[in-house]
């Protein structure tokens, strides 16, 4: 606990903390005594995370209720912290769920701010102080639909795509500052947004938040890419290493159907 501490304090941003999987990346770092920095848009939720939290855990915590598609008010709030920020999670989404032709473009933008442009500005404002610090660590969540073409949620999966090419590249460029960066690539977690959008039973692979959370931390400074759960490695491996991509992506089909 205090080399962790020590390696990726005294402050983590999470973005996209208000529930979920960003919920329990807040509880998996206050249990490493890590004061938290938590951004999302429903401050209702933020306030019932901090309040949790700081009952059971003798931690420092700011919440701020944020537009993350918002690029210029992101880049204002976190001109305004005067704290140095030793870990980034960025967990915040937008996943609209139809074929490409009944996407809306304003929700083709929302994709692009949010799992884009935001985390890229992110990942820039907090490794050039890291880089000062000589420290530091950057989770980027991505998904297993980001490592090939996934049929009805196209434009979420080209999104995570590209956060895993840009941890993969990070992790080389920043680790002679001290510094890890790690893409996560998920499978199915049982969120309320996962629920919502599963009309059928759980995918194979499902994984609980806290799981996610905790395995992907445990990875952080190990690599540039993990995949939690066995399940959801083999997966990767079949679909990436032994599938032709036409399969892969017939099997993605077939899986996305029931999204909605």
């Amino acid at each position: 606990m205090i080399d962790f501490k020590t390696k990726y304090g005294p402050w983590a941003i999470i973005a996209g903390a208000s529930e979920g999987l960003g919920a329990a990346f807040a509880e998996a770092l206050a249990k490493r005594h890590l004061n938290l920095v938590l951004i999302a848009r429903r401050s209702d939720k933020l306030e019932q995370l901090s309040h949790k939290l700081r009952d059971n855990y003798p931690i420092e915590i700011i919440n701020h209720s944020i537009d993350l598609a918002d690029f210029e008010q992101t880049k204002l709030f976190f001109s305004e912290l005067s704290i140095d920020i030793g870990l980034l999670v960025y967990n915040a989404a937008y996943a609209p769920i139809g074929y490409f032709e009944n996407i809306p473009e304003h929700d083709l933008d929302q994709i692009v701010n949010v799992n884009i442009k935001t985390p890229l500005l992110l990942t820039k404002l907090v490794s050039a102080k890291m880089i000062e610090m000589g420290k530091g660590g950057i989770v980027l969540m991505s998904s297993l639909a980001g490592s090939h073409g996934s049929p009805k949620i196209a434009t979420y999966a080209a999104s995570k795509a590209f956060n895993i090419i840009l941890a993969e590249g990070l992790w080389n460029e920043l680790k002679r500052h001290g510094i890890d960066v790690l893409a996560s690539c998920a499978g199915a977690i049982t969120t309320p947004g996962y629920t919502k959008a599963q009309n059928a039973k759980e995918a194979p692979g499902t994984l609980d938040a806290a799981t996610v959370a905790e395995k992907t931390i445990n990875a952080l400074g190990k690599g540039p890419t993990t995949v939690p759960g066995t399940v959801n490695k083999v997966a990767r491996f079949f679909m990436g290493r032994l599938f032709s991509r036409k399969f892969a992506i017939s099997i993605m089909d077939k899986n996305t159907q029931k999204l909605s």
